[in-house]
Formats: C-alpha cells, sequence, structure tokens
C-alpha cells in the first residue's frame, strides 16, 4: 500500500485495485494495475494519498470487499476527490453496487477515471448511463464466464477427468513443466509446477490407506488425525490436518477412482483409485451411520471406562475411573456413586491378561466373526454401478419432461433403498473384526501391546462383558488383598 502527501493544493487521488479469478484481458495482477493507474495519476498532476487492494475477490460473486468498503467511508470523509481504478470492472459488478457509488460520488463531488475505459463522469446523464451500461456487459460476462465454467467442469467429471482446484490429498506428482499463477495475497505472478493429478504420491496414498484401515478395525477420525500430527502429514495447502478434513478426505468417492459432479457419482475416474471400492463403501457407511458418536467427549484414558459393568443387582450400568473419596490412586466406581471402588491398574491388567490368554488358545478362532467369502464384491458393485445409471436416466427423463413426478419420485425411492442394500453388503464384506489382529499371531501379548487403547477398548466391546461385583474383605488366598473373583467374565463369542 502507498500513501503520498498533497502538496500545494493538488488534486488528490485514491487508486483502487482488485484481481480476481475472473481477471480481465491479460490477467493483470495488483502490481501492475496499480503501476498503470499511478502512470495516469502522474499524467494527470495528481497527488495519489491511498492505494486500497482486494485480492481474489470477485466483484459479481457479493462477497464483501474490505478495502473497497474502507475507501467507500474515506472518500465520504473526504480523503479524495478522484478514483483511479485499471477498468470499471475492477470496481464494480453489481448493478445495486454501482448505484451506492453513483450517489455518493454525486454527494461528495467525486469523479472516476480508468486506464483502459477513459473518464467515467457519474455527474451526468449520459456518463451514469454509461457506468451502467459498462457494468451490464460486466455482469453479463460474469455469468456468461461462470456457466462455461460449470458446462467445462461437468463435462471433465463425465469423462472421469480432474476438474481442477486444490490439489487432492494423494494425488499429484510433478511433470517437469511449470506454469504462471498469480499470487493472492501479492498478485504477483510466479511459476509453479505443473502436478499430474491421475498419478498418486505414494507417501500420501499409503495414509489414506491407513486411514481406512483404522475406520474398518474400530478406529476413530480422532485417532487418525493425531496419527497425521505425529507422522507431519499436513493438508495439501500446508496446514494442519482437521477432524472435518479428515472426514472428508475418508469420505472423497475419488479414493476409490469415482467421479463426482455436484456431489454425485457420475462415473469411474482416470486417475489411480487408491482404496478399493468396497473398502471406501464401508468407510462410508461407518462415518455415515446415526448410531455413531459424532461428540464423544474427552479421550478415554482407561481400558474399561463406561465398559466395564457394574454388577450390583438390578443396575449394570457402566463404571468410571475416579480419583474421588480421598482415594489415593485411580478407582472404578459405579456411575450412580453406590459401592466401593476397584483400582484401575490391576482390574486393566487382570483384564489384559485374561484377553490375551483366551487368544493364544488353539481354539481362538472360534471367536472369530465368519468371513465375507460369500458376498460377490465384483457383482455388487456392478450392480450398484447399474442402480446410479438407472437414477440418472430417470432425473434426465424427469427433468424432459417426459416423466411425471409420482413414477418419478417412487422410481428414485426403489433405486435408493437397493442402493442402500447394496451399499450395505460392500460395507460388510470389507469391515474388519478387531481380533483379526491378534487370533493366530506368534505373539499375542506382542500384538496386544501394539494396539491403541481405542483399538484395546473395540476387542473388549466386540467379544466379552466384564463385570465387577461386590470383592470379599480382608487377605485373599494368594496373600493379598484383590479379590478376582470379582471380576467376571462372559465371553460373547465362541
Amino acid at each position: 500500500m502507498k500513501t503520498t502527501r498533497t502538496e500545494g493544493g493538488r488534486t488528490r487521488a485514491v487508486i483502487y485495485c482488485r484481481i480476481s479469478q475472473d481477471r480481465t484481458g491479460a490477467g493483470l495482477g495488483v502490481e501492475r494495475q496499480r503501476q498503470d493507474c499511478e502512470a495516469l495519476a502522474e499524467r494527470n498532476g495528481w497527488d495519489v494519498v491511498e492505494t486500497y487492494v482486494d485480492n481474489d475477490v470477485s466483484a459479481y460473486s457479493g462477497k464483501k470487499r474490505k478495502d473497497y468498503l474502507r475507501m467507500l467511508d474515506d472518500l465520504e470523509q473526504g480523503t479524495a476527490t478522484v478514483v483511479i481504478a485499471w477498468h470499471t470492472d475492477r470496481l464494480h459488478r453489481s448493478p445495486t453496487e454501482l448505484e451506492k457509488y453513483i450517489d455518493l460520488s454525486e454527494r461528495r463531488g467525486v469523479s472516476t477515471h480508468t486506464v483502459q475505459a477513459g473518464t467515467v463522469d457519474l455527474a451526468t446523464p449520459s456518463g451514469r448511463m454509461t457506468a451502467r451500461i459498462l457494468g451490464a456487459v460486466a455482469r453479463q460476462e460474469s455469468e456468461h464466464k461462470g456457466h462455461r465454467v460449470a458446462r467445462a467442469r461437468q463435462q471433465k467429471a463425465m469423462a472421469g477427468e480432474w476438474a481442477g482446484g486444490i490439489r487432492p490429498f494423494g494425488w499429484g506428482v510433478p511433470t517437469g513443466e511449470t506454469q504462471t499463477r498469480v499470487d493472492r495475497k501479492t498478485g504477483e505472478e510466479m511459476e509453479v509446477p505443473v502436478l499430474d493429478t491421475n498419478q498418486v504420491v505414494p507417501a500420501e496414498a499409503e495414509a489414506l490407506r491407513h486411514w481406512t484401515d483404522t475406520i474398518l478395525s474400530g478406529g476413530s477420525i480422532r485417532s487418525c488425525v493425531k496419527w497425521c500430527t505425529d507422522k507431519g502429514f499436513t493438508t495439501t495447502r500446508g496446514n494442519e490436518i482437521t477432524h472435518q478434513d479428515m472426514r472428508d478426505m475418508l469420505m472423497r468417492p475419488r479414493n476409490a477412482g469415482i467421479a463426482v459432479y455436484k456431489g454425485e457419482e457420475v462415473g469411474h475416474g482416470q486417475w489411480e483409485a487408491i482404496v478399493d471400492e468396497a473398502k471406501f463403501r464401508a468407510v462410508v457407511a461407518v462415518l455415515t451411520d446415526p448410531s455413531r458418536r459424532t461428540t464423544p467427549g474427552a479421550q478415554p484414558k482407561w481400558l474399561g471406562s463406561l465398559l466395564y459393568v457394574c454388577g450390583r443387582e438390578g443396575c449394570g450400568r457402566g463404571l468410571t475411573v475416579t480419583q474421588s473419596g480421598g482415594r489415593q490412586y485411580p478407582s472404578y466406581k459405579c456411575t450412580t456413586g453406590h459401592g466401593g471402588g476397584r483400582r484401575a491398574e490391576i482390574v486393566d491388567q487382570y483384564v489384559e491378561d485374561t484377553i490375551v490368554e483366551r487368544l493364544s488358545r488353539d481354539d481362538a478362532e472360534d471367536l472369530l466373526l465368519p468371513g465375507p467369502n460369500d458376498v460377490d464384491v465384483a457383482g455388487l458393485q456392478a450392480e450398484s454401478e447399474q442402480i446410479r445409471r438407472r437414477m440418472t436416466d430417470l432425473a434426465g427423463l424427469f427433468g424432459a419432461g417426459q416423466l411425471e413426478l409420482a413414477p418419478f419420485t417412487e422410481g428414485m425411492e426403489t433405486a435408493r433403498v437397493q442402493l442402500d442394500g447394496v451399499t450395505n453388503q460392500l460395507a460388510r464384506a470389507a469391515m474388519v473384526d478387531p481380533l483379526v489382529g491378534l487370533v493366530g499371531a506368534p505373539d499375542v501379548r506382542k500384538a496386544w501391546r501394539a494396539l491403541l487403547l481405542e483399538q484395546k477398548r473395540n476387542v473388549l466391546r466386540a467379544a466379552l462383558t466384564v463385570t465387577l461385583v461386590k470383592p470379599r474383605s480382608g487377605r485373599m488366598p494368594d496373600g493379598g488383598y484383590f479379590d478376582y473373583e470379582a471380576v467376571m467374565f462372559h465371553w460373547t463369542r465362541g
């Protein structure tokens, strides 16, 4: 931003520059616009007292332009009597905005001069008419461009091509070529590498597969985000990966090589798929399950928090860990507050030892759920594509007026029900039993220790119920004071 003091009562002028994705003509950056406007001011003997810059904000979009609004406030205060812009469409593309600017110009005696379109005399009827015509033309150009861009993106999506935008995590290998881009913050041109978004980035692809497998084995989005922090992964813009970023990336059809237009799947993309379609469908099914908790609160720190059950007759509530009641160590207690506590460290270790011992037996395979060998994944995927194509055809017939609302609605509802059934079967085929990594492991205890706490809790949920009953008092037969017989196990499998 440049500020120049006036001397000798010369005319005070301000410059307004704006660059957006629908740049006019030669694609001028802010700095080049500024230079041309300053040259115009110098030729006319005006002193530039302020320069206002809005980057990457379209005048047609309706979004607020902070520096433009600041300029209007300054003009109201009499900061200058001349506004310089590279072209009128740098100032306005909205008729409503233009009328407010005309009103201000008339009240404050402000004249407008442009590098490309000359002087716009808003003090005369003919000048205002010219400004309105130029504004209408600019608006029509924006609308026409918007239609062209939307149509081009639709065509690319239907052809399975990448429609452009921010590099998707997982794809984008440098081709060795470069192209010129305009920096959104500075408006300066720079050379950036051309990326092939059909080719996967190996490290990011492995990360996507890891996140997918984590969710399918009972993990959470939160654990995936923590994994990214620990491993140093960021978004393609270099920002920290948030919970919402992770959810969005996991649910992208692109992961399975599926092309999308306006939220609807339109076929297979030309890029290399990273995740098997069955696994992708399964992840979507898991993350959109209404029974899934989306606000889990604090991360559990103990194996049995709210999973171990109170054995008092008629209770059956989940137990929590607390140090209340003057205790010197964390203890499991019923949420109702009745009864005493059981030392958390000892209970958890006993439960872990019991699980490891059971999963180390020769008959541990009996605890595994039946595998999805009876699921015809390829057939289900073909059926899914057929249903989606039928839905697209129905929409086309309805849009062309060849199908009435009632049969259209009935046909779409039937197709959605069928699609849900297929998706659920695909999800079942890809889900991973939490016990799979333990049963048959060479060293079950080592495999157990390698699990995250969340994964251990999933094993507990899937295979058994642990109930804590009232312990016996005094010294136990083993010489200690902990009553192991008051920790009861009920295996729900096998």
